[in-house]
């Protein structure tokens, strides 16, 4: 897969695994596992990423006597998952545009 694709992928990915709830990065994993494959060492980038981009904020509190991250997406990360969503449409329908060209051959 194209580096560029998957990379935006996974940022929108990262949103939506935060988008109803604040979440730490262990937990996020867990939450994306069913979907995507991600380790930790490639979400953290992801996550200070999205941070600087200000798609969402990050918050210390403290857990079991150690402090954890705690990740919250922003009105600017709920308007990148939406803006997602009317991208993949056209993504779809140049998918189907392409796989027509193969499905028409394929009756023939």
């Amino acid at each position: 897969m194209d580096i560029q694709l998957k990379r935006g992928l996974l940022d929108v990915c990262v949103l939506a695994a935060i988008k109803n709830h604040d979440s730490y990065g262990y937990q996020i994993v867990k939450d994306m596992k069913p979907y995507v494959d991600i380790s930790e060492s490639t979400l953290y980038p992801i996550l200070r990423r999205l941070e600087a981009a200000e798609l969402l904020t990050v918050r210390n509190a403290e857990h079991n006597g150690r402090l954890r991250k705690y990740y919250r997406i922003t009105p600017q990360g709920l308007e990148r998952i939406h803006a997602f969503r009317k991208e993949w449409d056209e993504i779809l329908s140049v998918y189907q545009f392409i796989t027509r060209e193969e499905q028409n051959h394929d009756q023939i």
